[in-house]
């Protein structure tokens, strides 16, 4: 089956209800107007029970099928990006240097249609818990709610979400069973020498020397000390240094990320991080620390969720819309923390062509919102049908 169509009736309202989200992007856990949006939204469709202010501004809602059954689990994130939108749209951030810059209010859209039609409809045993949930991009919300005890608190049995894809056909949909987005973990690391006058390095201690070092040697890292088909990223994505052109500072920092799919490796990287700042500042004769914080986890699908939710992403868009198996990639998501928990399938829908996530000119595609509405619907419908 196509798109369902009472969702396609109601796409011009899903598309304002995007805009109007998209005028007022949040941060992390301080997504107040959103939430509020949100619900308001919620209480109009008539849903059985409405938990806010999980996660600070996250909830959830129930919706009750026809008869007993288990609980199945819907979420899109809410938060948005500290960048300045220049898509010159005529509903653009009204909140300066914030915008929704990943598609966000385009993923709680899509949750709100799947929300309406089944609040009207009832057509599945058991319930559906809808999970908006704040700050996926800074945070880890999805962690901070299932701290909060959701899963078990609304005996939720599986966990679904779909985020928006740039650059594939519009309305069709990629996952893959097992690891699909790595583990992200960030490293800082300062570096305390002796400055001086330029012109004169011999009596200084150059921390600019020993981050140039430091920095090529962390790259060694992947090139010598993991095998070769081992997914791992290592990046150093920032330095810091000196003011002038003639004074040798007394400080330097480094940081950057780390991607990962197995813990051994994960562990390796921390071990010979250590390893190597301790070793390059006793070269370079400064004093050198790293500060490595663990992130979020590997996102990784449960095989049998996954195939069922191709299932349906194939009733929804077609067959020749649809990968099943389309491999691993080096991003990171905190639906992780869910996936941990619960089996259940992260997918991603196509978003035609557009600026790129994370780009201050990108924009969500409302024509895909009625696909990923009904992909959200038909997940509940067939998991749990009505007796």
């Amino acid at each position: 089956m196509p798109v369902i169509n009472r969702i396609a009736d109601f796409a011009a309202d899903m598309a304002a209800w995007r805009q109007h989200l998209h005028t007022i992007p949040e941060l992390e856990f301080e997504c107040y107007k959103t939430a509020a949006f949100v619900a308001e939204r919620l209480r109009e469709f008539g849903v059985d029970e409405l938990h806010e202010g999980i996660a600070t501004t996250g909830m959830v809602a129930i919706i009750n099928g026809r008869g007993e059954g288990p609980t199945i689990g819907l979420r899109a994130d809410i938060d948005a990006l500290p960048i300045p939108e220049e898509t010159g749209v005529d509903y653009a951030s009204t909140h300066p240097g914030k915008m929704h810059a990943c598609g966000h209010d385009g993923h709680t859209t899509m949750l709100l249609g799947a929300a309406r039609y089944l609040a009207e409809t009832r057509n599945f045993s058991g319930r559906v818990a809808l999970i908006f949930q704040p700050a996926e991009e800074e945070g880890g919300g999805a962690d901070v709610m299932v701290r909060e005890g959701i899963l078990d608190r609304f005996d939720i049995a599986e966990v679904y979400a779909l985020h928006n894809a740039p650059g594939h056909v519009d309305g069709s949909f990629y996952t893959t069973p097992g690891p699909l987005m790595a583990a992200v973990d960030t490293f800082e690391i300062h570096i305390q020498g002796r400055g001086g006058h330029g012109a004169m390095p011999h009596e200084t201690l150059d921390p600019v020397m020993a981050a140039c070092g430091i920095a090529q040697a962390i790259q060694t890292i992947v090139s010598r000390n993991h095998y070769a088909l081992d997914d791992l990223v290592v990046s150093v994505t920032q330095i810091h240094a000196g003011t002038v052109n003639n004074v040798i500072p007394d400080t330097a920092y480094l940081n950057g990320t780390v991607r990962t799919f197995d813990p051994a490796v994960q562990r390796m990287v921390m071990r010979r991080m250590e390893e190597i700042v301790a070793g390059q500042a006793a070269s370079y004769g400064v004093e050198a620390t790293l500060d490595y914080v663990v992130g979020y986890p590997a996102t990784i699908n449960d095989p049998a969720k996954t195939e069922f939710a191709a299932e349906v992403a194939r009733e929804v868009s077609g067959a020749g819309k649809v990968v099943a198996d389309g491999g691993r990639e080096m991003g990171a998501e905190d639906f992780s923390y869910m996936l941990e928990k619960r089996p259940g399938a992260y997918l991603f829908i196509g978003q035609g062509n557009s600026a790129g996530l994370h780009h201050p000119k990108y924009n969500f595609n409302d024509e895909i919102a009625p696909v990923g509405a009904s992909f959200f619907a038909r997940i509940v419908e067939k998991a749990q049908p009505v007796a």
